[in-house]
């Protein structure tokens, strides 16, 4: 991928939004073949047929560019504006939902990674006055915070925010619903409240504002929007057992707005996509986008198909793993879905009420490209720069007692250490630190420390990686085993 300092590929422009010239069958495609191509407008065809949607809008981004994006709509029988179809074409904005809450949650990863709060904060740390002080940070993210689903009052997506001008109204008298983090419970209130909690760390400046100057003038997301921006899609409701339309009202939802106000484009969410999926220092670095990915409550069954990050749902789809997120607001669906493994991911947008299965589309388009034209990798070379000889001694095997390990030495003086036979095990990869230790970044030993134990003589004895011993060989009768070796060792019977 050719990448500027942004993250975003320079060749983004070349490959695209369409115009409205090319809105009802419309497609682009970027190095697909030509089977995929009509793979993928058959799908969306499919969705927008079947769900009787007036319009739907879908792409896909590969490798971090826009690859494909095509449209299907309803024929503009009186035309004009108001007509369903009259608005299409993948520069169309359409009302994305739910997928604003991971706008929200990268706001607060932001304020996390400087400094001004920890996930395990406790509400009431920031937000005087709150209905749940007690609630951390990382429970309003993933939903674990035991908060009512709902905004009191009427059906706050179909009704102006004015009905609820303080943060007391979005909640009656019994704002908890379940207890604190004990289990996820999907809370649109709770995201209201990340939103202040933007505005209070950002000296008031509201979350919108906060969001146009931190995330999207820097990712060149120009068509994402607290409001709707020519040329845009109407929302209509499709009556169930009629072939009619009623329009649905556009409400400006006031304070709960982080939880599903952003309008967006199939091309600007192509970027938000290739975002997630590969970070931008000038936004929030790959890091901190892997651990949004990483579930955060402990998923409903043992053989679970859902489960939720940091503001980023997860879903088991066809023995893939998926990341992203829907949404619903009154006369719109959206979804988004990634497969970071492949890095590609799948967009669709509708103007209906209900009827399309919007995250099939979004997560069947993903899969197209995947299975049809599996990622090639990158291909391997050797590392840049002068060799650590010390480090380079490190690498080969070790033994956790009589478990056979390796050690690999890779880019940057990371670490990676895994099980020799087979996989599984206690695999984790490591950050170098400045101290000379090694911090886990994933599996078993995450957030643990590696360090390399010395003996007297300065001559490596043996690695301690979370308190776990590794030596050179299995019980070796003079390493620094815990509990010791027996001193005739080994034998036969």
């Amino acid at each position: 991928m050719t990448a500027g300092s942004s993250g975003v590929p320079t060749e983004w422009e070349a490959t695209g939004e369409l115009g409205g010239s090319e809105a009802h069958d419309g497609e682009r495609a970027e190095g697909l073949l030509p089977d995929t191509r009509r793979a993928l407008l058959r799908r969306l065809a499919v969705g927008q047929a079947e769900g009787r949607a007036p319009s739907m809008a879908g792409a896909v981004v590969r490798g971090g560019r826009l690859a494909w994006t095509g449209a299907r709509a309803a024929a503009d029988g009186a035309g004009g504006s108001t007509s369903p179809g009259a608005a299409n074409g993948p520069g169309v904005q359409y009302r994305i939902g739910s997928i604003t809450k991971t706008f929200v949650a990268v706001l607060v990863l932001r304020l996390r990674d400087e400094g001004l709060l920890t996930l395990d904060d406790p509400l009431g740390k920031h937000l005087a006055g709150s209905v749940a002080p007690d609630v951390t940070i990382a429970q309003l993210l993933s939903h674990s915070s035991g908060l009512a689903a709902e905004a009191r009052g009427p059906w706050w997506e179909r009704t102006s925010g004015e009905l609820r001008p303080e943060a007391g109204d979005l909640f009656d008298e019994n704002p908890r619903r379940l207890p604190v983090g004990r289990r996820f419970h999907y809370s649109n209130p709770g995201y209201a409240l990340l939103g202040a909690l933007v505005e209070r760390l950002r000296d008031g400046e509201p979350w919108g504002e906060v969001l146009r100057r931190e995330v999207l003038e820097p990712l060149g997301m120009r068509r994402t929007t607290l409001r709707p921006e020519a040329p845009h899609a109407d929302g209509w409701a499709v009556h169930p057992w009629a072939d009619v339309l009623l329009p649905e009202p556009a409400q400006d939802t006031g304070l709960m707005s982080p939880a599903g106000q952003l309008w967006s484009t199939v091309g600007d969410l192509g970027r938000w996509a290739a975002f997630l999926t590969h970070g931008d220092d000038r936004v929030l670095s790959a890091s901190s986008l892997a651990e949004m990915r990483t579930p955060a409550v402990p998923p409903q069954g043992p053989e679970w198909d859902a489960g939720f990050g940091l503001g980023l749902q997860l879903m088991r789809r066809n023995r893939r793993l998926l990341v992203g997120h829907s949404g619903s607001m009154p006369g719109f669906l959206a979804a988004l879905w990634i497969d970071v493994e492949q890095d590609v991911a799948g967009i669709a947008l509708t103007n209906c009420t209900s009827g399309p299965a919007i995250s099939a589309v979004a997560a069947d388009l993903a899969a197209i490209v995947a299975e049809r034209e599996p990622r090639i990798p990158e291909p391997w070379g050797p590392q840049t720069g002068p060799v650590d000889g010390e480090l380079l001694a490190l690498t080969g095997p070790w033994y956790w007692g009589t478990h056979p390990y390796v050690l690999r030495l890779r880019a940057d003086r990371a670490l990676e250490i895994s099980p020799m036979q087979g996989p599984g095990g206690r695999a984790s990869r490591f950050r170098a630190e400045t101290d000379g230790t090694w911090t886990g970044l994933d599996g078993y030993f995450a957030a643990e420390t590696l360090r390399v134990v010395r003996a007297g003589d300065g001559s490596v004895s043996h690695l301690d990686v979370g308190t776990f011993v590794f030596t050179r060989g299995p019980y070796e009768p003079a390493g620094p085993v815990p509990g010791g070796v027996d001193a005739e060792g080994w034998r036969g019977c």
